[in-house]
């Protein structure tokens, strides 16, 4: 059995209150807590030493100015909650209508229990994983003294390496950045929004640009100037539970006849400790979105820029050619239904 270790609960009603009790030595924040509660048990993220005092968790359920997902379309966006549940964002009826990748990506996240209590705020914020981290401390221990993320100082991921590349695992990450959404966290400075794209780096120590004692209050997505097609996949070896091996979010912005492309962004998961956004589309702007050609070159892009580790389970080769698979199934999906 694995059991958690010691820790103080605090539940401020307040999200300024939230930020008063981060401050505490060894505070952390926990809302559904999918993720941080097993971490704890495999004594991930707990201190090292019995002198040492035992993590705070700062509650956010009794947060209610967290919850919430409101259309501002003054502002040209659609304003979510970081509580809101991952249940409660696929399900919602303006986020199936006006970005149905994001609708898929939260309901794609592990099982119906989890999505209950997993919130879009812990989403965004989920730790970095790899196959020699995210195992029992017994296990790290008998592999020989841990690695750079868990008690030791080598990668077993790149012999050699200083850099830790535990890999992003989200679901909706990679979905927000292909939206262009942005991310507002609140802390001792104050308020700050910045592109979700810019929240993440390639460290799998410290993966997020969030500064100490910060907290995600909410995200902002703005809406479709016109038409659009928006999709996500993912693989992973079952349909429930399992995070992605592979996860690939598509945005096709179309023209006045809905029919020509007139914008791609597409981003790729499951990589390194951030998603990787594609680059050099362009010569997909102006053709026709039916066109076969759309799916081959957007997946041949996705497979020449896209080099995953063996960060998680299953040969790095092996998951570069599905990279290519799901994203030209995506694309014909996508053109299919647009029919």
């Amino acid at each position: 059995m694995l059991r958690l270790p010691q820790f103080e609960v605090v539940a401020p009603e307040s999200v300024a209150d939230v930020v008063t009790a981060l401050q505490r030595p060894g505070a952390r924040v926990i809302a559904g807590g999918t993720d941080i509660l097993p971490n704890l048990k495999h004594h991930l993220g707990t201190p090292q030493h019995p002198a040492e005092l035992p993590p705070v968790l700062v509650s956010l359920s009794r947060v209610t100015a967290l919850r919430g997902v409101a259309l501002d379309e003054a502002a040209g966006v659609l304003r979510i909650g970081a509580g809101v549940t991952l249940s409660q964002l696929s399900e919602h009826p303006e986020v199936q209508r006006r970005f149905p990748s994001l609708s898929q990506s939260a309901g794609a996240v592990a099982s119906p229990p989890i999505r209950n209590m997993g919130t879009i705020g812990g989403n965004v914020n989920l730790d970095t994983r790899c196959r020699y981290v995210n195992q029992t401390h017994f296990w790290r221990e008998a592999l020989g003294g841990g690695c750079l993320k868990s008690e030791g100082n080598v990668c077993h991921v790149v012999p050699g390496g200083r850099n830790c590349v535990a890999a992003m695992s989200s679901d909706n990450v990679p979905v927000l950045i292909s939206l262009d959404a942005t991310i507002v966290q609140a802390g001792p400075e104050g308020v700050r929004e910045l592109p979700i794209e810019e929240f993440y780096k390639a460290d799998g120590l410290a993966h997020t640009n969030a500064k100490p004692g910060e907290v995600t209050t909410e995200l902002r997505v703005p809406l479709p100037k016109g038409p659009r097609r928006s999709h996500y996949i993912k693989w992973s070896v079952r349909k429930s539970i399992d995070f992605p091996l592979v996860s690939v979010a598509l945005r096709f912005d179309l023209g006045e006849d809905e029919a020509t492309v007139a914008a791609v962004k597409v981003v790729v998961g499951v990589l390194g400790s951030k998603p990787r956004t594609l680059s050099k589309l362009d010569d997909v702007v102006g053709k026709k979105f039916g066109d076969p050609a759309v799916a081959r070159m957007v997946s041949d892009a996705a497979y020449a820029q896209c080099k995953p580790l063996e960060n998680v389970p299953y040969e790095a080769a092996y998951r570069r050619d599905m990279i290519r698979v799901y994203t030209r199934r995506a694309i014909e999906a996508l053109a299919a239904s647009a029919e």
